[in-house]
């Protein structure tokens, strides 16, 4: 099976209307550029994204809404997007926000294969609203369903022709988890070699994740908040 594709747009190609997609990264570190830039340029509509933050309005996710992409934000952290808190405060995006732990369980749950977690995030908040809850040794959890996506898009370092990839320090943030999650997962990476050139002992997620594979270009490799000293 050759997983190796030319670039975004075609990676991508089947990504249409009302998709579900997750997409990796934490702040700005380890986001799928390439791919959420393909996205913008195909012009879907109505799309579903679970990631753990929203972009900024000029950078990531931000792109989507800046066009008007997204139907649903699924999210942990989303106070660095302006445009987000407008379509949120107008009604124009319906939002779903996820404790991050939560969010990072429910993403590893739906790679094992497993339906639903149990965890204590979120009991007696609002986050509890219409859950089923138990009770386990004397503590109440809620019950938070596995995602269910149509497609992942993570970026990692390196990979191989085989789907293997290497995250590079923090980018090994949420990729993993959403590289495990996803029906299709798509993976963006800045150096892609032949198939047994990587040190299988430092290889993060195994090419059988991993369903489509491309050499991306032009990362910005932006800081969402820098901090120096005098």
């Amino acid at each position: 099976m050759n997983k190796v594709f030319k670039n975004a747009g075609e990676a991508i190609h089947d990504i249409g209307n009302g998709s579900i997609i997750m997409l990796g990264g934490f702040g700005l570190c380890g986001i799928p550029e390439n791919c959420i830039a393909a996205l913008v340029k195909k012009e879907v509509k109505d799309l579903t994204c679970i990631s753990n933050n929203a972009g900024v309005d000029d950078f990531g996710i931000g792109l989507l809404l800046k066009k008007k992409q997204l139907k649903k934000m699924v999210a942990s952290y989303v106070g660095e997007n302006a445009e987000f808190e407008r379509q949120l405060l107008t009604g124009e995006l319906e939002v779903e926000l996820i404790p991050q732990g939560t969010l990072a369980t429910r993403c590893m749950a739906s790679g094992y294969g497993m339906p639903a977690i149990f965890t204590p995030a979120g009991v007696g908040t609002e986050v509890a609203e219409g859950k089923e809850s138990r009770m386990f040794n004397g503590k109440e959890y809620l019950m938070e369903y596995a995602f269910e996506s149509d497609f992942a898009l993570v970026k990692a370092w390196k990979g191989d022709t085989a789907g293997n990839l290497i995250y590079k320090e923090t980018a090994r943030n949420f990729n993993p988890l959403m590289a495990m999650a996803g029906k299709v997962t798509i993976a963006e990476v800045e150096e892609l070699v032949e198939a047994g050139q990587l040190n299988p002992n430092e290889i993060h997620t195994p090419g059988i994740y991993v369903h489509r594979i491309f050499k991306g270009s032009v990362y910005e490799k932006r800081i969402e908040q820098r901090t120096v000293r005098d």
